[in-house]
């Protein structure tokens, strides 16, 4: 009895051992981004500035513990933002309009708990905890044919505006992955800005978005 009872220990630990797999690896790719602002002592009210297209680059490790879940960690980086286009008047010969550009150089955390419907497909749902290491604005009045920069920064015509904004953005997110029996995957997701970023003290709130496309390679695994 004691010797079925070992090899039955035995055995039961060897499965677990082999459901268990941790993969590392590599992960870029493109990122749109949008900014929402209230500005609840302005008269614009709610707006929504244009996305901006820019990309993300970093690292990712997953732990599978079992053939359905696991969990993943990240560390990636992104100039995440976004872009807005205000019309103006006609001002004599031409068509007189205001650019804005906002960006914030952010370092993101993503981590999530993964289900995996296939071995190679699987669906996942967490938070991306951002720290935004800089913000510019660079803001253009002009038209098509002439344009003065109103920025009071370097000769790159953006302002710092890292005092004004907060440095922590936390994202929920949820996205699927599919991965080839090589290690390549690819994967797609989206996180819902929901931290404040506004620091100036006008009682407006300011939230950053985002939807990711990429591709990446895992090392590891049985």
């Amino acid at each position: 009895m004691k010797k079925l009872f070992l090899l039955t220990a035995v055995a039961v630990m060897g499965l677990s051992a082999k459901a268990q797999e941790f993969r590392f690896g590599p992960k870029a790719g493109f990122a749109m981004s949008t900014i929402k602002v209230d500005e609840k002592q302005d008269d614009l009210g709610k707006r929504n500035m244009d996305p901006k297209y820019t990309f993300y680059i970093g690292g990712m490790a997953e732990y599978k513990i079992n053939d359905n879940f696991g969990f993943q960690a990240e560390v990636l980086y992104s100039p995440l933002g976004a872009k807005e286009k205000i019309d103006g008047v006609n001002a004599g010969v031409m068509f007189v309009g205001e650019q804005t550009k906002v960006t914030y150089g952010t370092l993101l955390f993503p981590v999530s708990a993964k289900y995996f419907i296939t071995e190679g497909f699987s669906v996942a749902a967490g938070a991306n905890f951002g720290v935004i290491l800089s913000a510019k604005q660079k803001t253009v009045i002009g038209s098509d044919l002439i344009s003065v920069d109103v920025t009071d920064g370097e000769s790159s015509g953006e302002v710092d505006i890292k005092k004004q904004t907060k440095s922590l953005n936390i994202a929920p997110f949820v996205g699927v992955e599919y991965m080839l029996e090589n290690g390549l995957f690819f994967d797609a997701r989206y996180s819902l800005g929901v931290s404040n970023l506004s620091n100036d003290g006008s009682g407006g709130k300011v939230t950053n978005s985002f939807a990711q496309v990429g591709v990446g390679f895992k090392f590891g695994g049985n």
